[in-house]
């Protein structure tokens, strides 16, 4: 009884706020496509060699594909425009239970011919764009000292302190996942910040091309890059990214044989340059060759970082066994402000609003190792070898510092980690906030690979924060007011 109580009484916004975290104070939102530069300065090439144009495809002809990492049969089905049933009636050897295809797979897609296909070149392979097992042995400081460019020479403010150049790119490529080489390779291609004394003339504050106040500096024009990046590659994962529009109006869908790197990177560059700048941006003579002169060629030796028939391990839900709290938010973003949707959001109970001290736990949802700490973060490894870029990794945000765990703590499933809080990025109220990565790639929360806490299924609403658990027949809604509608209890069957 009192339990149910004290969650009447909980109307305190118990969710990560939309969403920039992190970030100085004021800085939120994200601005429109037409106050963005169309404009920053491309290294002068050669012209371009023609590419290649896919055939005109009959109605559900068969075409050939080789399944890619990551590749699912739902995203499959949009980029071909076909359906699942039909992609699994042409290849009887794909279980219907499926998650991801192993990739080198060969596969028989029937195709509904959509026109105005993009360029088919790709950029890089997925295990370089995401903050993973290919980055391993990578330093970023070491490798920008020894470059001549002005990178090594700047810092930045951020809401830790300042960092240097080097320190910047290394506390969003963690904080996003995403590879730290792809940043250095976008800051030298767009702005010289590896090989020239200082930026193109105009674009100090703004080397990336992000004009905004917003995004004024190093470190927030690598915020902006990160948020949108992250949301490009999600988006071609889930299946929401088909096509995009160029600044002349011209629509354009992705060729469906890309990698979900190249679709990210390609609806990038449609945010920063024009035309011709454009076509060589996304070309072998754009940003795959300053990545290959840079790091070497990223298709040798690939080891794709996604393998067929993955399958999240079993987790608790994130508090104490017989514990009542209530599902705040979710499915939404994991870190930043856009895609992936990879984040739950569960309060405690409290009879005050706001962020309050809490004395309930959050606690381990499998065995794991603490391998990062940081401003209300915990992240969990549960492979245990003490990298989060390999295996299965469970982030944990607004964990409060008093009585933090250490740094290479053993926990085992269910035993108490932390106190719920508002600490780290933005939060309306006390709580916490969970999100999956596997081999550096955040999973998003609804899908093949959907959360599963105890048998509780997570799924998408018609918005970030509105999505449901749902278990057997009973579904809980998310609500950050924390009405009865949202209240879970863990440890009951």
């Amino acid at each position: 009884m009192l339990i149910g109580i004290l969650l009447c009484s909980t109307l305190l916004l118990s969710a990560c706020q939309s969403q920039n975290l992190p970030g100085p104070a004021g800085l939120s939102g994200e601005i429109a496509l037409a106050q963005e530069p169309q404009n920053t300065p491309a290294p002068a090439e050669p012209t371009l060699e023609p590419i290649p144009t896919r055939p005109t495809f009959n109605p559900g002809e068969l075409v050939d594909y080789v399944a890619q990492a990551g590749d699912t049969l739902p995203a499959l089905a949009v980029r071909f425009n076909t359906s699942v049933p039909e992609i699994l009636a042409e290849n009887s050897f794909i279980p219907a239970s499926a998650t991801t295809m192993p990739p080198g797979m060969p596969m028989k897609i029937p195709i509904y011919y959509l026109p105005l296909w993009g360029s088919s070149y790709r950029i890089i392979p997925d295990s370089q764009f995401v903050y993973g097992p290919a980055l391993i042995g990578f330093d970023t400081p070491t490798f920008v000292s020894t470059q001549p460019g002005w990178l090594k020479n700047v810092s930045g403010f951020t809401e830790s302190g300042t960092r240097t150049g080097a320190g910047l790119v290394d506390m969003v490529a963690i904080n996003y996942s995403i590879s730290p080489r792809l940043l250095l390779a976008l800051l030298e291609y767009q702005a010289g910040a590896l090989s020239q004394p200082a930026p193109p003339d105009g674009f100090g504050d703004y080397p990336l091309g992000f004009r905004s106040y917003q995004y004024k500096g190093l470190y927030m024009q690598l915020i902006r890059a990160a948020n949108l990046l992250n949301d490009n590659y999600a988006g071609w994962r889930t299946g929401s990214l088909t096509d995009m529009v160029h600044p002349d109006g011209s629509q354009v869908r992705f060729d469906p044989w890309l990698n979900a790197s190249t679709a990210s990177l390609q609806a990038y560059f449609n945010r920063v340059y024009r035309d011709d700048a454009y076509d060589r941006a996304i070309s072998s003579e754009g940003l795959a060759r300053t990545y290959r002169e840079l790091f070497g060629d990223p298709w040798l030796n690939d080891q794709p970082h996604i393998p067929g028939s993955l399958a999240q391990p079993d987790f608790n839900l994130p508090f104490e066994a017989g514990h009542t709290w209530a599902f705040t938010g979710g499915p939404h973003t994991a870190w930043g402000s856009l895609q992936p949707y990879a984040a739950l959001d569960f309060a405690p109970p409290s009879i005050d609003q706001g962020c309050i001290a809490s004395y309930e736990w959050v606690t381990a949802v499998a065995d794991g190792v603490v391998v990062r700490l940081d401003a209300g973060i915990v992240m969990l490894d549960l492979d245990g070898d003490g990298d989060e870029r390999t295996g299965w990794n469970v982030f944990y945000l607004h964990i409060a510092t008093q009585g933090n765990v250490a740094l290479g703590e053993q926990f085992t499933r269910g035993q108490p980690l932390g106190h719920p809080s508002c600490e780290g990025g933005s939060s309306t109220g006390t709580h916490v906030h969970i999100a999956r990565k596997y081999n550096g790639e955040w999973i998003p929360a609804e899908g093949v690979l959907a959360f599963n806490l105890e048998g509780w299924i997570a799924a998408n609403g018609r918005l970030p924060y509105l999505g449901t658990l749902q278990r057997f027949s009973q579904v809980v809604t998310a609500n950050q007011y924390s009405d009865a509608a949202s209240f879970i209890t863990s440890g009951s069957q």
